[in-house]
């Protein structure tokens, strides 16, 4: 008869044990959407994000964009759609929140990632009781823009119960899209990140 060695029975267990746990924690859903719960909101609105909170305090519409701390050498960044920018304000709890991936999805399906070459650009959190304002800005199809909504979905955690933010911009239709469009400034400046304590 042959025998096997403890930690290869260990191991074994183990595999066993963590097999159990998935399916105790959800059974047929594990890597499935329904593991995920989703916290609405609007521009304006204050929601949770794990205990700590995020806050999409403006939208701005602009045909350029430029970094505040960008030399006196750096060209706008320029787009044949339009620039939209997302002003956001961020408060740290105890825990320290996962990343925030942030996208913008509109009616259509289409999903738009942030743009890349702008250092101050992005969601984020800072330390436990500061909080923190920034912005993140997108390039866009100008007529791709109804139900546009922006989700902030955190790295999946295999087996934990997750929850990302989707925040409605309040794009109802066309209409409300070629105003906003047609309004869009010449220019955003990215302002760099400020962090501040926190008010109780």
């Amino acid at each position: 008869m042959k025998l096997y060695r403890p930690a290869t029975v260990a191991v074994g267990v183990l595999f066993v044990l963590l097999g159990g746990l998935t399916r105790l924690a959800a059974p047929d859903q594990v890597f499935d959407e329904q593991n995920m719960q989703v916290v609405h909101g609007t521009i304006g609105e204050d929601l949770e994000y794990g205990d700590s909170t995020v806050t999409i305090t403006r939208m701005k519409f602009a045909k350029t964009v430029v970094e505040e701390d960008g030399s006196d050498d750096d060209k706008p960044l320029e787009t044949n759609g339009v620039y939209v920018a997302l002003e956001w304000d961020t408060v740290r709890g105890i825990a320290k929140p996962q990343n925030a991936g942030a996208t913008l999805v509109a009616d259509g399906g289409t999903v738009y990632e942030p743009i890349g070459g702008l250092n101050d650009s992005g969601i984020d959190f800072p330390n436990a009781g500061f909080a923190k304002t920034g912005a993140v800005v997108f390039e866009l199809n100008p007529t791709d823009l109804k139900g546009l909504k922006l989700q902030l979905r955190p790295s999946m955690l295999y087996n934990v119960l997750n929850a990302y933010v989707e925040v409605d911009l309040g794009i109802p239709g066309e209409e409300v899209a070629q105003q906003l469009v047609d309004g869009a400034e010449a220019q955003y400046v990215l302002q760099e990140p400020v962090v501040r304590v926190a008010s109780s």
